[in-house]
């Protein structure tokens, strides 16, 4: 940094300069020994409790990503300053707010079970009721492995860490202890040396919970977020954690960020709709009261996660990402409400902003979303209407959607089979120009023959991709949503005890394997070489196989259940007359090649 020199002081600089410089030290010696003996005594500072913070100093410090620097997060307003200085002069000591002891106040609805503590003011516990974890207990939305490093929900967020450690680690005294049933108030106060600090939660019967805070040091305003940091309870696998995103609408456009793109302690500034984070399943999300002038810092820190979560080894463990994010007014105080609970299509829905922004925005099915939402809405129609098992429901899908395709597989043969039917025209004119090379003129000659053959048969050369094109987007669309889906999360099927994780005895890969490997068998393909048909019929069902074998086992009976109806309408078509022309064409064209094979060895 430049050097801060004296005006006074550059030029000439003759004796006069440096007698007024020295006048201007004892006068200001003489203020400041005068402040000290006639100015209000400032108020003795109470003793802080021992070092049990929720909140950690974040590895990264912000910068700015947007108008102001995340270093005026925690400092007093500067508006606020000469009104400070004249109530530092006149007002009386702040009588000290502080609690005796530790306690806990636990709210409870519906939906969930919050347990706060007034150490920091901060949840300790937030359960979800109609929610497991992966070992059969109650979902805690409090990540364990990360919260005690990063800190608790809804605690306060400050660049300078020292005033974080205090306000987070400060004994608030709490409005009602015990248990409080929804609809309900819960405030926290704290006040001491000058720092008064009032948390206002307030709960109704649904997921959302608002919050009020404000934060003043001296009567100033002091700019401080409210924080979602830690992740989110359900990280228990290195997918979960891998699945993480940063998630906001900005002026009304919604973005989702993933993990490894996030910039740990970056400030944004603008109009918010809405800001958290997201895994697979669940969200933590803050809805502003006032979008307008909305500060957003977004937290990235790692954990260390065990590859075996039921065996975990000292040095088997990998770091994984942690996303957090905090979220207040720019000028001061934070009123918001939060929103933490399951990614479903219709709970989000119902969720809306103070702009009238959707939540459902937070469930993102990408670029196949216009397929994706359908096909949920159909199998919760299923699973409401009469077949009570998503399971169940995911075979009835499965067998309309085949029967649906039947058009498409038809059109597919007709033109396979209309390729066969003039195959050694085909060939003939490949010999005629054999003897020329690639890169000769007259090959055009043989395209343009074969071509007009073509049209002359009434044969589209895209008749057959064509329908496999129409059946893409059903397929992908089907399988995305069954990856994202999370009333699929540990809904069970027959042996199955969870459809979102993959099958435990690996009955549904090996059946993919199998069923792929019929597929292949019978589905005539008279125009391939039958080393490559052999090779097909190993080689596809392999490498299908090993994919199913960690996936979700909702897409791999999907997947097995499709290969399983796609055989028995393979076998119904062979029997037609078309499947018959088709079988005749490729034992005359094998039995010629194997003669061809018999006259060359005799030569």
């Amino acid at each position: 940094m430049a050097e801060i020199q004296n005006p006074n002081q550059q030029g000439g600089g003759g004796g006069g300069d440096s007698r007024m410089l020295f006048g201007f030290l004892i006068v200001f010696v003489l203020m400041v020994v005068g402040f000290q003996i006639w100015g209000p005594k400032k108020p003795q500072e109470q003793p802080q409790p021992a070092a049990h913070s929720q909140q950690p100093a974040h590895g990264t410090q912000p910068t700015t990503g947007g108008a102001q620097p995340a270093a005026s997060v925690g400092q007093p307003t500067a508006a606020s300053g000469h009104a400070q200085a004249k109530r530092s002069k006149a007002a009386p000591a702040a009588k000290a707010v502080e609690a005796a002891s530790e306690t806990d106040t636990t709210v409870e609805n519906e939906q969930y079970r919050i347990v706060f503590t007034n150490r920091g003011g901060v949840v300790k516990s937030w359960i979800l009721k109609k929610y497991k974890n992966d070992y059969g207990k109650p979902l805690d939305l409090v990540n364990a492995d990360a919260a005690g490093k990063f800190g608790l929900p809804l605690s306060l967020y400050a660049s300078d860490a020292g005033l974080r450690e205090r306000l987070n680690s400060a004994l608030y005294v709490p409005s009602a202890t015990g248990s409080l049933a929804t609809p309900a108030s819960l405030s926290f106060d704290y006040s001491a040396g000058g720092l008064t600090v009032h948390k206002t939660f307030r709960f109704d019967s649904s997921y959302v919970v608002h919050a009020d805070v404000s934060v003043t040091q001296d009567g100033a305003p002091v700019a401080t977020l409210l924080e979602w940091a830690g992740g989110l309870g359900d990280q228990n696998t290195l997918q979960q954690y891998a699945s993480s995103s940063f998630v906001n609408a900005q002026s009304g456009k919604s973005t989702q960020t993933a993990a490894k793109k996030v910039v740990g302690g970056q400030t944004i500034e603008g109009s918010f709709d809405y800001a958290g984070v997201s895994d697979l399943y669940f969200a933590a999300v803050f809805m502003p009261d006032a979008p307008t002038d909305t500060s957003v810092v977004t937290l990235h820190d790692t954990v260390a996660v065990p590859r075996d979560r039921e065996h975990p080894q000292p040095n088997a463990v990998t770091q994984e990402p942690v996303l957090g994010v905090a979220v207040g007014q720019a000028g001061g105080g934070t009123q918001a409400r939060v929103f933490a609970g399951p990614k479903s299509q219709e709970l989000l829905e119902s969720i809306h902003t103070v702009n009238g922004v959707s939540l459902d925005r937070v469930l993102s099915y990408g670029w196949w979303g216009w397929v994706e939402k359908p096909m949920l809405l159909v199998l919760r129609f299923f699973v409401t209407h009469g077949i009570p098992n998503w399971g169940w429901a995911i075979l009835v899908l499965t067998f309309i959607l085949t029967i649906a395709m039947v058009p498409t597989r038809v059109m597919m043969m007709k033109s396979s089979l209309k390729m066969q039917r003039i195959q050694p025209q085909i060939d003939a004119i490949k010999a005629k120009y054999a003897k020329y090379k690639t890169t000769d003129p007259r090959r055009q000659d043989m395209n343009k023959e074969m071509f007009d053959l073509q049209r002359k048969e009434g044969i589209n050369m895209f008749g057959g991709c064509l329908p496999m094109l129409l059946q893409y987007p059903l397929l992908i669309g089907f399988y995305e949503m069954l990856e994202r889906a999370i009333e699929l999360r540990q809904a069970h099927w027959l042996w199955l005890p969870d459809l979102s994780a993959p099958d435990p005895l690996h009955i549904l890969p090996i059946f993919v394997i199998v069923s792929m490997f019929l597929s292949q068998f019978f589905t005539p393909s008279p125009g391939m070489d039958q080393t490559q048909q052999r090779m097909m019929a190993f080689m596809m069902p392999a490498i299908f196989g090993v994919m199913m074998w960690n996936i979700g086992s909702g897409v791999a009976l999907y997947w097995a259940a499709s290969n399983l109806m796609g055989v028995a309408q393979q076998m119904v078509m062979n029997r037609t007359s078309m499947g018959q022309e088709m079988r005749a064409i490729a034992l005359r064209r094998a039995a010629k090649k194997k003669a061809g094979k018999a006259v060359n060895a005799r030569r």
